[in-house]
């Protein structure tokens, strides 16, 4: 159950992030409002998932997801790059966060 929760808690740590760009600096309610809620959520559920998974794999595969659905998120839905060696790239963050998950 950990895990799910760890990898709720990244997807959502993509969502507030994509929120805080869009939300000019806090000056647009509606991405304020969803970069606070998913913000809480997602720390909520690290916290829940911290308890029974070690803090160094635990945060890098939260910080992980995070990441790569941030620049998932730009590249389709942002107009960011999408070249080939900038997907690569998250293809080895994606591998490392599989290599901590299995060596866990």
């Amino acid at each position: 159950m950990a895990w799910i929760v760890l990898v709720v808690s990244g997807v959502l740590e993509s969502v507030w992030a994509v929120a805080l760009g869009r939300s000019q600096g806090f000056s647009r309610l509606a991405p304020s409002v969803i970069f606070a809620v998913a913000l809480v959520a997602s720390m909520v559920g690290l916290g829940y998932a911290l308890r029974s998974i070690p803090i160094g794999t635990g945060y890098a595969v939260w910080v992980g997801i995070g990441a790569v659905g941030t620049a998932l998120a730009g590249m389709l839905f942002l107009g960011e790059s999408a070249s080939v060696l900038r997907i690569l790239s998250l293809l080895l963050v994606v591998a490392g966060v599989i290599g901590l998950k299995l060596f866990h």
